[in-house]
Formats: structure tokens, sequence, C-alpha cells
């Protein structure tokens, strides 16, 4: 077992998640959860289709909500789902001994998106929460894909993780 799985098998966010039914309905509750705790998070519809240490994936429709003027997925409304993504994966990720908070994002914008699209959130490196004593930079990084599997844009976010 990894380092990350070790230190994170208990995570508040992680036991919601496995507590409710497997498969859509626990996927859209525990969203619906999440938007209610997150707003902002609603604006892009999100659906957490799997979540566990070191690996999120959330979905967002293609719906008039979240064009540009152009008709195609705004460019912020996707820098939204990785946002969303990342912050599953950290929730499911870090133990209840730190906390995070995200620091930057780099976005890459690759191509238009015309259908919905899939964050692909994993941590650049596996992670030991024991060595982290101070504080230290932890690198998400998000493929957003559309239906085809083409990645159409790319983010890496940094997080900043401190013991609590």
């Amino acid at each position: 077992m990894s380092d990350t799985a070790r230190n994170t098998e208990s995570t508040a966010t992680l036991a919601l998640r496995k507590r409710l039914p497997a498969g859509r309905i626990g996927d859209a509750l525990f969203s619906l959860g999440m938007v209610a705790r997150v707003p902002y998070f609603g604006t892009i519809m999100p659906l957490v289709e799997e979540m566990k240490p070191g690996y999120c994936r959330v979905s967002a429709p293609n719906w008039f909500g979240v064009h540009n003027h152009l008709g195609t997925f705004h460019a912020i409304a996707a820098c939204n789902l990785a946002e969303t993504a990342m912050g599953m994966l950290m929730e499911a990720t870090v133990p209840a001994s730190h906390r995070w908070i995200p620091k930057s994002m780099n976005t890459r914008y690759l191509a238009p998106a015309t259908t919905r699209l899939t964050a692909h959130a994993e941590l650049a490196e596996p992670i030991d929460f024991a060595r982290i004593t101070e504080g230290r930079d932890v690198v998400v990084s998000i493929a957003i894909r559309d239906r085809t599997g083409a990645e159409v844009v790319h983010c890496d976010i940094t997080t900043w993780v401190t013991p609590r």
C-alpha cells in the first residue's frame, strides 16, 4: 500500500462517499452534497464519478450555462471543473492531521470543447504525510478530456499542505 493510501484511509469526505451507494445514484447524492457545501461548483453541474486517495474523476455536461460567446465550453468553466476534481482528490487524500489550500493554477487551453467534459485529477507524485512537518507544495495534475478522449484543457494546481 502506498504512503498516500496508508495515511488517508479514514478521511471524512472519503468515508462519506464510501457510505453512499455505488454507481450513479451514489455519485449524484455525493455531488449534490458537495455542491451544497461549495455552491460555486454548482455552476458547472459536476458529477463526481470516482474518488480515491490520489485520483478523482469529475464530469460536467455541456449546457448553455457553461458556454462562452462561441458556444463552446467556457475556459473558466473548465478551470472550475479542474478545481472541483482537485478539491475532491485532496479531500480524499489529505488526512485529518493535515490541511490543504489551493495556491496556484497553471492552465493550458489545448482545443475548443464542444461536448461534456471529464476531469481526471492525479497527484504528480505520492505524498508521505508523516514527512510534512512545516508545509509543502503538492501538485495535482488535471487532464480535462472531451467525449472523444481528446485532452482539451490541462491544469496543474499547486496546493499548500501543512500539519494542523
